[in-house]
């Protein structure tokens, strides 16, 4: 048993490493995805301020000015792009048009996902395996030993929870507006759908 526990004690030790870029890579991407979700945030506003007041008077003004804006627009977002494709397809193109957007919206949310997932994993495994050489440390009375490895334990910690933190962020942002474009695409659809019969 004591061979199978040295082992294992030393596999583990054997992941800090990985473990530990890892949790670099995560910091970078979720610094990235902060300064996406700016961006991110200015287009959402823009679309809302462009097609908010065109899709609240549908009922009343009709298509006309929900198309002639989307053709002014002229497909400069993917939003813009499937918006006027549906306008002009027949309902079981829109359909697919709608459900592959739908696809593709979902895609972009996986960088968002892995931070979220994988950030409180790596960052737990980071905080664990420092521990056991602490604790060989301090029943050693090596304390230098057992400070390093204590700071490292929680440096990884902060770092997942960091990763994990944007990563939720971004996914609950770009999620409510995903939802927003698919409302107002369900929207086009059930009105061309009503009006072809």
């Amino acid at each position: 048993m004591k061979v199978i526990s040295e082992v294992m004690f030393w596999i583990s030790n054997g992941l800090l490493i990985p473990v530990v870029v890892g949790l670099l890579v995560l910091f970078v991407l979720s610094v990235l995805q902060l300064g996406g979700l700016f961006g991110a945030r200015q287009r959402y506003q823009r679309r809302l301020k462009r097609y908010g007041v065109l899709m609240d008077g549908l009922k009343i003004q009709g298509l006309a000015p929900l198309t002639a804006q989307l053709e002014k627009a002229n497909g400069a977002t993917p939003f813009e792009q499937v918006a006027l494709q549906t306008l002009k397809a027949n309902e079981a193109e829109r359909n697919y048009l709608i459900g592959n957007y739908e696809l593709e919206l979902e895609r972009r949310l996986s960088q968002p996902k892995i931070l979220t997932k994988f950030g409180p994993i790596l960052g737990l495994m980071g905080t664990l395996i420092p521990m056991g050489p602490a604790l060989v440390g301090l029943s050693t009375g090596d304390v230098g030993s057992m400070a390093y490895n204590m700071q490292v334990a929680f440096a990884t910690t902060v770092l997942g929870m960091f990763a994990s933190g944007v990563g939720y962020l971004a996914l609950q942002m770009l999620r409510s507006y995903n939802h927003r474009d698919l409302v107002w695409l369900d929207y086009i659809n059930d009105t061309l759908s009503h009006g072809s019969k």
